[in-house]
């Protein structure tokens, strides 16, 4: 059985390598924001996950494939974090953020374009940041790190400086919770 990556984040590609060798990537298009957040941050990620799932999926050719989609957002005092727009948006993020805790909250949804089954489900860690000063938020804002990042900051780079503890899966605050994932493609019948 095929696997396509529906997504373009080398992180992910990264990530689900760990569990599977062979795959192929295929970006989606999917416009995040025909989405609306309505106060629950797991159904939001989901809705997003199996939105680009779906997307990929009527891209490719009628097959045995299984697609995996998969949103990542932070979640900070009732308000959802995406990616920053630009620099500015970014450093209020990481201000926001700093001296506080906020979850990480990770969809994923698995279509099986063979049987039209299609599983979700979410994933949600506790992160806390040390304060952290404007000097030190700009000097980090200047290796552009924070680009094409939900709240402005990557765990696996530069940005874990700022973490003081965490509760829960750390590659779930990465973009793709690779036990979670195991076990939902594991319960497809996909071979890992």
């Amino acid at each position: 059985m095929k696997v396509v990556l529906a997504s373009a984040s080398s992180r992910r590609r990264e990530l689900l390598n760990r569990l599977i060798e062979n795959f192929q990537v295929v970006a989606s298009d999917f416009d995040e924001n025909s989405v609306l957040f309505q106060g629950k941050c797991e159904s939001y990620v989901m809705e997003l996950a199996e939105g680009k799932a779906k997307d990929v999926c009527g891209k490719l050719p009628d097959e045995s494939l299984i697609i995996i989609g998969c949103d990542t957002t932070v979640f900070l005092k009732g308000k959802v974090m995406g990616k920053p727009r630009d620099i500015q948006e970014a450093f209020c993020m990481l201000k926001a953020l700093s001296g506080n805790e906020h979850e990480v909250y990770s969809g994923i949804a698995i279509i099986d374009k063979f049987s039209h089954k299609t599983v979700k489900d979410f994933v949600c860690t506790t992160v806390k940041f040390s304060e952290i000063d404007d000097k030190c938020i700009k000097n980090y804002l200047k290796k552009e790190e924070y680009k094409d990042k939900a709240g402005a900051y990557g765990i696996q780079g530069y940005g874990g400086v700022f973490v003081e503890e965490i509760h829960g899966c750390y590659y779930n605050v990465v973009g793709l919770p690779l036990n979670k994932l195991y076990n939902m493609l594991s319960g497809m019948g996909v071979n890992l």
